[in-house]
């Protein structure tokens, strides 16, 4: 009776799963008698009697293939699409057997044609070209090494925060790039007798002038003061399209690079988040990260694996627990939580209330001060932006504990608030910095602003390693008995907020590239700095977060912060060009390639009058309504295209899953089938033995006569 036991698998499909031959086409089977009891067999069976025969059953799959598979004992299932043959190696058949089916497929491609013999082994040689220089490119990455010994030492976390401050570095790259072409190589190329001006600056040195931004800096290449009108042959190839060609270059740049990683990222987070299910196994059987060769490593993995578990028996406890609240209960936690939010809120606007009065204090003239204290006038908006990123973050960490969420919501809610906190920040500086500001020259003005709050940023970042997190890594070693050791507890490296950091650094050097070209070759070596200031600060200071943080590994949430602080750089730069175009005695610039009341839209004014007319009537029809309307047109095709390749993907991923349930139960049945039949086999064996045995003429009876 246990033998005739077996295993049934359901699985609940949708009306498109089951109307599928991808199922049948992508198996092939030995030609045995045992094939038409597979439950898969009987399903597509069963499914093929209710909704009436496909295009893909097997009565219509007759071809090449077919008799390909008819003759070297195994069955092709239905129609295969040429291009997508299988390998050899994939296929379950013997050497002999696979030597006979590739010389099959060179009669096939002889037969095809020349043409597309040759289009067919010149896409493979392509592939594999591609695959070895891809192959080749990665290795060339800078710091691939250190980024191994980062993910063995603490795992994949960590290591993609520096695989983001990798990238914003690349990044910077192409901007100074774009920098040299469009706007220093021109300036340079028509300098003139600027080179001896500058040496003559670089001889009345000061050091306070490299944190300030002022003296021989002020006019260098540095700041958008030092660019100045010149023409070169042509009307519309002069230094302001040229300045301003840069500036809108590296912003459309950043954009389309910073939303590829982003849907990239997130197409692969939904196909793994949402399309499987991460159950308690998954946890148990998946989840060891094999890269570690620490012991001290592997004991912090299990601890991960530790409190994934925890994490996800508290969230389950959590529901349970959320769902038998009472009506009392609720209605005093949600009092609580407006009570914590006001509390917030508070917070920020006390926030933002120190970097206006900070914002207005450094404004004000302090000629007659020591150069110390004019250092700190100068730095106290950097200073009070800096503090306060750097402390209400761990506040809002604390607050959102007590309003009693999952922990994954906590994680949330604390990262929510600490990027409106960070992007806010800066944009109400910004907004009491334009206000008030009403030099002649503001946009050096304002590029010595973005260009100390850079500085001052990565003097932070090393102020805080080498000054606060290495002496207490020394007494946590030397005395780790010690009170003081014992109070500073120990030191995590939350990659959440140090990726903020890094946020911020490349919205500050986006905002101020316009009236600090160089700013992005500042950041390329502030970032260099601070990646082996990081790598110190894991290496010898920080632990890895026992929490773990789930979106730590994935890079969706790390470039939609991007996305918003370009959105950020982006309306600055509109506001500015507004202002230009309204010019006042305040905001009127006298200083570099749009002086003398020359704005961005005079000069592609003047430009396009000098372009011919064919040129000029595309460029209105371009710029007008009318153009609007095969825009959004063509915008539509272009959203339904992905929207309906987006639906055929997830039917595939459907249909992929179906494919997995139905073949784990072939492997199921097909290993019950062969207990069977292992069982039958002793039981005949055994009956034989005793028949033989008994049936001898020479047995122990006769033995004993």
């Amino acid at each position: 009776m246990e033998s005739q036991k077996s295993v049934n698998f359901m699985r609940l499909l949708s009306d498109e799963s089951t109307r599928t031959t991808v199922s049948s086409d992508s198996c092939e089977y030995y030609e045995t008698e045992i094939y038409d009891l597979l439950p898969s067999v009987q399903a597509c069976r069963a499914e093929q009697s209710r909704y009436g025969p496909s295009e893909g059953s097997e009565d219509d799959s007759a071809g090449p293939e077919h008799a390909e598979g008819g003759s070297h004992g195994y069955r092709s299932r239905g129609p295969r699409d040429k291009t997508s043959v299988p390998p050899l190696r994939n296929l379950p058949l013997c050497m002999q057997g696979k030597r006979g089916v590739r010389e099959r497929r060179k009669m096939q491609i002889s037969r095809i044609g020349v043409w597309a013999s040759w289009r067919r082994s010149h896409s493979i040689i392509c592939r594999r070209w591609w695959g070895h220089m891809g192959e080749w490119f990665s290795g060339l990455l800078p710091w691939k090494h250190t980024l191994h010994k980062i993910e063995g030492r603490v795992g994949v976390g960590v290591k993609s925060y520096f695989v983001f401050l990798r990238y914003l570095i690349w990044l910077n790259l192409l901007h100074c790039a774009l920098v040299g072409g469009f706007i220093v190589g021109p300036t340079a190329f028509h300098s003139g007798n600027r080179k001896t001006e500058l040496l003559n600056m670089v001889k009345n040195f000061s050091a306070l002038d490299v944190f300030l931004g002022t003296g021989f800096l002020e006019n260098s290449p540095l700041f958008f003061g030092f660019y100045k009108h010149s023409s070169l042959r042509f009307s519309c190839l002069n230094t302001p399209l040229l300045y301003f060609a840069g500036i809108i270059s590296i912003l459309l740049l950043s954009l389309i690079m910073v939303i590829r990683r982003t849907t990239v990222g997130y197409k692969h987070t939904w196909m793994v988040g949402k399309r499987y299910s991460t159950n308690v196994s998954f946890k148990i059987f998946c989840s060891w990260d094999f890269t570690i060769q620490d012991p001290t490593a592997a004991t912090l993995k299990h601890s991960f694996i530790r409190n994934d578990l925890k994490l996800f028996l508290q969230e389950q406890s959590f529901s349970l627990r959320k769902a038998m609240r009472t009506f009392g209960q609720k209605l005093r936690l949600y009092l609580l939580r407006f009570i914590l939010n006001l509390i917030v809120l508070c917070l920020l606007g006390g926030a933002f209330y120190l970097i206006y009065f900070s914002t207005h204090v450094s404004q004000q003239k302090t000629d007659d001060l020591s150069w110390l204290v004019n250092l700190l006038y100068q730095y106290l908006p950097p200073i009070t932006i800096t503090f306060v990123n750097l402390v209400l973050p761990h506040m809002f960490r604390k607050i959102s504990s007590f309003e009693d969420y999952s922990f994954t919501t906590q994680v949330n809610a604390t990262l929510v608030r600490s990027i409106f906190l960070k992007l806010a920040s800066l944009g109400i500086y910004l907004f009491f910095f334009f206000r008030k500001l009403s030099e002649a020259c503001r946009e050096n003005r304002f590029g010595r602003e973005m260009y100390k709050l850079c500085i001052f940023n990565f003097l932070a970042t090393f102020c805080n390693t080498f000054l606060l997190s290495y002496p207490r890594k020394l007494l946590k070693e030397k005395f780790p008995t010690s009170l003081l050791a014992r109070l500073s507890g120990k030191q995590r490296f939350l990659i959440p907020f140090n990726v903020l950091d890094l946020v911020y650094v490349q919205t500050v050097s986006w905002v101020g590239v316009y009236s600090c070209p160089l700013l992005p070759l500042i950041g390329i070596f502030t970032l260099t700095a601070t990646f082996y200031i990081k790598k110190f600060s894991v290496l010898r200071c920080c632990m890895a977060e026992q929490r773990m943080f789930r979106a730590s590994s994935s890079s969706v949430l790390f470039h939609f912060m991007l996305l918003l602080g370009l959105l950020m750089a982006a309306v600055t730069l509109g506001y500015d060009f507004h202002k230009q175009q309204y010019p006042s005695s305040s905001t009127s610039s006298s200083c570099g390639p749009f002086g003398s009341e020359e704005t961005v839209f005079n000069v592609t004014g003047e430009c396009v009058k000098n372009l011919p007319a064919a040129a000029q009537t595309t460029i209105r029809y371009l710029s007008s309504e009318a153009f609007a309307l095969p825009l959004i047109l063509a915008e539509i095709i272009i959203l339904t295209s992905y929207v309906s390749r987006g639906r055929a993907n997830t039917k595939a991923i459907d249909r992929l899953k179906d494919m997995l349930v139905m073949s784990s139960s072939d492997k199921r049945f097909l290993v019950m089938q062969h207990a069977t039949l292992l069982r039958s086999r002793k039981v005949t064996s055994r009956s034989h033995c005793s028949s033989g045995s008994g049936g001898q003429p020479g047995g122990p009876e006769a033995a004993g006569t």
